[in-house]
């Protein structure tokens, strides 16, 4: 019954919702009285969609704010092909607590464009909290993600601001990834900056099977294949495995069919964060072949040092800086040759190059712009 414009208001109260809600008209605005008081629980959800508790396929101008979302059978609140998303002070969380039952995604924007999220908290989601999925021009600001598989994702999309937000207890904090086999090939031009992400050591607890179960317990911050990545002015603290890693696509050992597929990472820029306690606890297959040759502990910053082809031919003079990393305080690093690491190879006695001073990866890359949002909030 929803036409252009309206506002739908829920006030105080808990709502039981035995289906998902859909929503397929433009310019709507879902407001509650405030996500202390506003509770839509799917709880109570049967069987039909996807287990979606809200679905909104509008073309434009969609706005969820000042209300919370519990139990899901599936994901949250999915919004899917939308230019201008709002999502503001929502709150989404599973009963229970952190489950492989629970569903798969919090806050959910996939192939959106225009897309703001700020003051919201999402906790239980058994793969992102908060993920935006192929999809341009994405500023997340001021939200916390805790008890998540990944706390916070950005998937396969251009053009995207995450800052002052909260990342804490969750498996990994903050990932950046481009995956293969998805409409949307590109990953690029990614800003994290002003963030706290502390203590992300929840065991992971996601369906076997997605990509995100390969992720240690521990990771602070996770840049996968992903192009043109600024991470500064950030406090990374206590995550038992690393606080930021880069890596392609090649370390998770899945073969990649996607012809389009770029799986290496390049302009990789790590500056002027503030980094402590990282690395005392690592998790994973990886942490483990890397403690015979890096000792016990793991680096504030682990590089996985796989470059792409074009790189490695190119002239010394010519190639562009695949990583910088520098005005990190007292940080560790390794660049842990990741190519010629294996457990058939540590049992051959072979070792791989690890780099640890930061010298060869120091050069300074210009700063990415901000992201503007088209049809300002």
């Amino acid at each position: 019954m929803a036409k252009e414009g309206d506002v739908i208001a829920f006030e105080a109260g808990t709502f039981e919702l035995p289906a998902t809600l859909s929503l397929d008209v433009s310019g709507v605005t879902v407001r509650g009285a405030g996500p202390e008081k506003t509770v839509l629980s799917f709880r109570q959800q049967g069987q039909g969609t996807g287990g979606e508790g809200l679905l909104i396929t509008s073309s434009k101008k969609f706005t969820l704010e000042s209300l919370s979302v519990v139990d899901a059978k599936g994901d949250a609140v999915k919004v899917q092909g939308t230019d201008q998303v709002v999502f503001r002070d929502v709150h989404v969380s599973w009963s229970d607590g952190p489950k492989e039952t629970n569903g798969g995604y919090g806050l959910y924007p996939v192939l959106c464009s225009n897309v703001l999220i700020e003051d919201c908290r999402v906790s239980g989601a058994s793969d992102a909290g908060i993920y935006v999925g192929q999809s341009r021009n994405i500023i997340l600001r001021r939200n916390t993600a805790e008890g998540n598989v990944a706390g916070i994702e950005i998937e396969n999309s251009i053009d995207a601001d995450i800052h002052e937000n909260t990342a804490t207890g969750n498996t990994g904090g903050i990932l950046v990834f481009t995956l293969p086999d998805l409409p949307k090939k590109e990953g690029r031009n990614c800003r994290v900056f002003k963030n706290r992400v502390v203590a992300n050591n929840h065991p992971n607890f996601a369906p076997k099977g997605n990509i995100v179960a390969s992720v240690p317990s521990g990771t602070g911050v996770m840049i996968m294949a992903f192009d043109s990545v600024e991470v500064f002015d950030n406090e990374i603290e206590r995550n038992d495995t690393t606080g930021v890693s880069v890596v392609s696509y090649l370390i998770t050992s899945r073969p990649v069919n996607d012809a389009g597929y770029d799986p290496f990472c390049e302009a990789v820029s790590i500056h002027s964060n503030r980094f402590s306690n990282n690395g005392s606890k690592p998790a994973g297959l990886l942490a483990t072949m890397l403690t015979q040759v890096l000792g016990p502990t793991m680096p504030d910053v682990l590089y996985d040092g796989i470059v792409p082809p074009s790189k490695e031919t190119a002239g010394a003079n010519d190639r562009p800086p695949v990583l910088s990393v520098r005005d990190n305080g007292e940080a560790t690093f390794a660049d842990i040759d990741a190519a010629s690491l294996s457990p058939e190879a540590l049992l051959g006695g072979k070792r791989p190059k690890i780099v640890r001073d930061t010298g060869q990866y120091a050069s300074v890359m210009p700063a990415l712009p901000a992201v503007v949002l088209e049809a300002s909030q």
